[in-house]
């Protein structure tokens, strides 16, 4: 298996909203309100209708749950969700706490990827799987995303 890279993904976060713990975990929810991407084969914009609905664990790690939609430059929609592992350690929280940033490494922040588009020439998308590697920037998020290959 091999991953080619298919985008860098930015998204700007809306304050959190804590629904708290109903069992399973502390539920936290954050809307997407924006953002771009852009890659060799896509480039466009991050609409402001999804959100993360993070649950977060006792030991202090976050199920990321992410479903938003992306508009490329040449005016086709593409349903995102994507699910992964984000570790509250001390750097994460620092970031959140002062509105700052992390950097690649810093924590697990780890995601995997679906697509789903009607419009031909994305065709391909429905078809490939994702995976990408996150961290924190000033009221966003910035995913390094790669398509899995065989081989």
């Amino acid at each position: 298996m091999k991953l080619e890279p298919l985008m860098t993904l930015y998204a700007t976060i809306g304050e959190a909203m804590p629904v708290g713990d109903g069992g399973t975990g502390n539920r936290v929810v954050a809307n997407v309100t924006g953002g771009h991407f852009e890659g060799e084969r896509l480039q466009g914009t991050v609409r402001a209708n999804g959100a993360d609905w993070v649950l977060i664990d006792a030991d202090g790690f976050g199920r990321i749950d992410v479903r938003i939609v992306l508009s490329t430059d040449d005016d086709a929609n593409v349903y995102v969700s994507y699910q992964g592992l984000l570790e509250y350690n001390d750097a994460i929280q620092r970031a959140f706490a002062g509105g700052g940033g992390t950097e690649f490494g810093d924590a697990v922040f780890l995601t995997h990827l679906r697509f789903e588009t009607g419009a031909a020439r994305y065709r391909w998308l429905n078809h490939t799987l994702g995976v990408a590697e996150g961290r924190l920037r000033p009221g966003a998020v910035e995913y390094r995303v790669f398509s899995l290959q065989p081989g």
